[in-house]
């Protein structure tokens, strides 16, 4: 890039991809061609699509699977997932058909409070301080009726606000730290448009009470360590045979004792707990959630004693093999991409529509399914032979393979161990 861009979102779209392929690429032509090749052929499902971001030039298409024969409380599911990763679906479905012949997952959600809150800073008496909140506290209430009347008809609203004194960490500073009820709604559009109000309440009346305080900032909290889905399984420790577990109470021990390590081990927990993201994250953005937040969220309870560990559990009495997962997710079903996403509103349906208590249950079992089917691997054949296999397929489109040559290397991989060094040199002997 030679020169700065002075006023780029101004310019229209085609402007914009034009300034890109001249700028950045030898051949523009080229790399308008492969942006053109993403666009959606229908133009007013291209605009949806365009407006959802700012400065859109084209699409970056994720691929959409399924996983179906998830047993859930009793209820078969089939659950979408988005994601660019081999394997990820693969191992679900396979967990999901391995656990719907022993009972299949159970799923209860804990809790469903999230939270916001307003930081300000506070330079006197701290029992003057709590006097005064005690005293307007009903204003914040008052003053957001006009915001929460439609919540509360759904049967949420805010659940408490609470005034917290943290000079403990940082000099001056106190929170008043709200918990909400927002039902089928993620409610982050809500949780702020309160928080907003309750800052200007704050001010307004700190000012009319002679107080010297400074609002830093409102804003919704995506740690929510008190709206909790627990997901489990279990079984008669005999009932855990199969083909790759000729013995079931060795597999059973070595299980507990891989969720073990990384109960202590955070080098272990982080890339265990990132298994378990790969199937919460996948139906979380085929549902149009927000993963970012869930993921901040979700790692931030794993470290919430003090040292980082895993989000699953696993356990062996009195003959029963146990694996649980417990994880904060603050979901919707509502609002946002829920109402406005084709494909979003289509995997919706095929969840049969779910409430976001709900969702919650089907994220939290893909998690379990993936985290089982990741420690089944590791302690029995290994995590790279089936994760290659399924990785097979990306590198011989990478190498363009004829539809004779990807035959031939599907028929010799079979048998053989499959690494990309060796499928390479698979295709070049091929090609001599």
């Amino acid at each position: 890039m030679n020169n700065a861009v002075a006023g780029f979102s101004k310019l229209s779209k085609k402007e914009k991809i034009s300034w890109i392929a001249n700028e950045y690429f030898s051949n523009p032509e080229e790399a308008l061609a492969i942006i053109r090749n993403y666009w959606n052929s229908d133009e007013k499902l291209q605009q949806l699509h365009d407006e959802f971001i700012e400065n859109t030039i084209t699409n970056l298409y994720i691929p959409l699977g399924v996983a179906p024969n998830f047993l859930i409380n009793g209820k078969y599911k089939t659950i979408p997932m988005a994601i660019e990763e081999s394997s990820v679906v693969a191992a679900a479905s396979k967990s999901a058909k391995y656990w719907a012949t022993r009972g299949g997952f159970k799923a209860t959600v804990i809790n469903t409070e999230k939270i916001g809150q307003v930081h300000f800073t506070y330079n006197g008496d701290s029992q003057k301080l709590a006097d005064f909140f005690t005293n307007i506290k009903p204003k914040f209430f008052s003053d957001t009726q006009s915001i929460t009347k439609n919540m509360q008809q759904r049967g949420g609203g805010i659940l408490n606000i609470e005034l917290r004194d943290k000079r403990n960490l940082l000099e001056n500073y106190f929170q008043l730290h709200a918990t909400f009820e927002t039902k089928d709604s993620m409610g982050a559009n809500f949780i702020n448009s309160c928080l907003e109000q309750f800052a200007t309440t704050l001010k307004t009346e700190a000012q009319n009470a002679g107080l010297d305080l400074e609002v830093v900032m409102s804003i919704l909290s995506n740690y929510v360590p008190n709206c909790i889905v627990k997901a489990e399984v279990s079984c008669n420790v005999e009932d855990l045979t199969e083909k790759h577990i000729p013995n079931p109470h060795d597999f059973a021990a070595r299980f507990v004792q891989a969720v073990q390590i990384a109960e202590v081990e955070p080098f272990r927990a982080v890339t265990h707990n990132k298994g378990i993201m790969n199937g919460v994250d996948a139906v979380i953005l085929a549902t149009g959630n927000d993963f970012r937040a869930v993921e901040a969220g979700v790692h931030a309870y794993a470290a919430r004693n003090g040292q980082y560990s895993s989000l699953s559990h696993a356990k062996i009495e009195n003959g029963i093999f146990t694996f649980s997962l417990e994880i904060p997710l603050a979901l919707g079903t509502v609002g946002g991409l829920t109402s406005l996403h084709p494909l979003v509103k289509l995997c919706l349906e095929i969840l049969e529509k779910p409430s976001a208590e709900e969702l919650m249950q089907i994220v939290a079992v893909a998690g379990l399914a993936q985290n089982f089917a990741a420690l089944r691997s590791l302690t029995t054949t290994g995590i790279q032979e089936g994760h290659m296999k399924m990785h097979l397929n990306n590198i011989i489109n990478q190498f363009e393979a004829t539809d004779e040559e990807r035959n031939l290397i599907k028929i010799h991989f079979k048998k053989n161990v499959v690494s990309h060094s060796a499928v390479v040199e698979f295709i070049q002997n091929l090609r001599k």
